[in-house]
């Protein structure tokens, strides 16, 4: 086993590669202290890449009065349009109004409320619409509302946290497992496990911050031995993608019977997501898929609502994950906070464990974590996340800089030219400098996958597999044919086997 030498002692480490794993270690190298962190499998592979790719206040939660996590979240859509306009952008949210479910004043009051909680700098305020010949929706559904929210690359928005951390100095270890966390003598021993080799070594903290998400209380109790507070209740959401509903650029908010909300995005250009599920899991987090009776669910949902019937056969793709929120004893899935719960035990070493929490409100989370450990490194800087762009997004906006790639990349294309800005932004010209033919970019995969952006990836971004490319990097899965896929698998075989040589 390699241990680390005793003098290599850092100020915090993070156990998970999650949104909030990342933004802490992002925030915490940032202020000047000594971070590493580690991710048993690949940056969002769990919880993080599974979500319904929003950031929005939340406006279902008022009916929970959860008004201080609405204004938050109100707040932070603002900051993060600001921080990744490359991965953030407004959507406009259309809601049919059943009278039987919610009565209009309700929806109303709502709005308002989500309207005027925080000051909108950028959005649009709400406003009733009524439905002509022309909408998707069934002919008796004649009034409804619109609203503002905003779309995330979720996986991507951990990627960029985790480049960012790293440009501070934080040190990221991707497929390396936390299997042990003992202290001793005030510092925390960290034994690590690469999960390719098998290899062990050990780091040593002055503290241990427990971002592991569905695994947060197994943390607390298998490998660092101490009694969890807390409790996780996971609760499953799954999604279903389908060719586009809808031929405009807005996203639907449907109401069911049993009063949850189902949302129909814009997705990937072509398709529609389908989402969230609200159910109570107890398998293992790795293992969540979606189950029939889920698919069955959202479809009813959408059928009840669109003109245009869905049925399992028009379903592309599903995904999964669980939301390790914090058990406050609901009966009710939908009824548990999304709010987050920090529990910072200080007998002995400092173990900060983080429960819940939703991708909206990350930066948030991460600053209150550090709040809480500022006694223990009483030299750390100030915040400082909220003013500074994400990598890649230092940028005008979107549509600025696809048009600037197309001018300065014809072979590109439009549509390539508008994905590279709508993943990357500025940090695509890093795979493309000096390049001024399609053939410079190497082996074609697929769908406008090349060898200089899968290179870029394996280099910059930690991906190692195809789905960390397909699925997580860039949503190309959803384009991907089978033998496409096998392409590029053999390509990575190759090259990751000469670069870890």
């Amino acid at each position: 086993m390699n241990a680390s030498p005793r003098q290599d002692i850092l100020d915090l480490f993070v156990i998970g590669g999650g949104i909030n794993g990342t933004g802490i270690a992002n925030d915490a190298a940032g202020r000047g202290l000594r971070v590493a962190l580690s991710e048993q499998q690949d940056l969002a592979s769990a919880t993080s890449s599974a979500s319904s790719k929003l950031i929005h206040g939340g406006l279902r939660y008022l009916e929970h009065r959860e008004f201080r996590l609405v204004r938050e979240a109100l707040h932070e859509r603002e900051v993060l349009l600001r921080k990744a306009p490359h991965i953030v952008w407004p959507l406009r949210f259309i809601l049919p109004h059943q009278p039987h479910l919610r009565p209009a004043w309700m929806i109303r009051t709502g709005l308002f409320l989500y309207d005027h909680l925080s000051q909108r700098a950028s959005l649009p305020a709400s406003k009733g619409l009524r439905f002509d010949a022309l909408s998707p929706l069934k002919p008796d559904i004649k009034r409804g509302f619109e609203y503002s929210d905003c779309w995330v690359d979720d996986a991507r928005l951990v990627v960029l946290n985790a480049m960012q951390a790293r440009e501070h100095g934080a040190d990221i270890q991707v497929g390396s497992r936390c299997i042990g966390a003992q202290e001793e003598d005030g510092l925390w021993h960290i034994t690590l496990e690469d999960v390719t080799t098998g290899k062990r070594r050990v780091r040593y903290a002055r503290a241990l911050v427990n971002a592991a998400g569905p695994w947060v209380e197994q943390v607390v109790r298998e490998n660092a031995q101490r009694d969890s507070r807390y409790g996780v209740r996971m609760i499953q959401g799954s999604h279903i993608v389908v060719p586009r509903l809808n031929t405009d650029e807005r996203a639907y908010i449907l109401q069911n019977q049993d009063r949850r909300i189902v949302f129909v995005l814009p997705y990937q250009q072509d398709y529609s997501l389908i989402g969230t599920t609200d159910v109570r899991y107890q398998g293992d987090p790795a293992q969540v898929s979606a189950s029939r009776q889920e698919i069955d669910y959202l479809l009813d949902v959408v059928n009840q609502h669109f003109t245009q019937t869905l049925s399992h056969d028009d379903i592309v793709t599903t995904f999964s994950g669980v939301r390790p929120l914090c058990d406050d004893e609901s009966a009710d899935p939908s009824a548990m906070t999304r709010d987050y719960t920090l529990d910072l035990d200080v007998r002995g070493a400092p173990l900060l464990s983080v429960f819940g929490g939703k991708i909206t409100t990350y930066r948030k989370l991460a600053e209150a974590a550090l709040e809480q450990l500022k006694p223990y490194f009483t030299e750390m800087g100030s915040p400082w996340t909220a003013e500074a762009s994400l990598p890649g997004g230092d940028i005008d906006s979107r549509e600025a800089f696809s048009m600037q790639l197309v001018r300065d990349y014809p072979f590109l294309g439009e549509a390539r030219a508008r994905r590279f800005a709508s993943s990357y932004g500025a940090l695509c010209l890093r795979f493309l400098h000096g390049v001024s033919r399609e053939d410079q970019l190497g082996d074609a995969f697929g769908a406008g996958l090349t060898q200089a952006e899968v290179d870029y990836l394996v280099r910059e971004e930690w991906a190692h597999s195809p789905d960390d490319i397909l699925w997580r990097r860039t949503k190309l899965g959803l384009r991907f044919t089978p033998e496409q896929h096998q392409h590029l698998t053999a390509y990575l075989e190759r090259h990751c086997h000469s670069h870890a040589a």
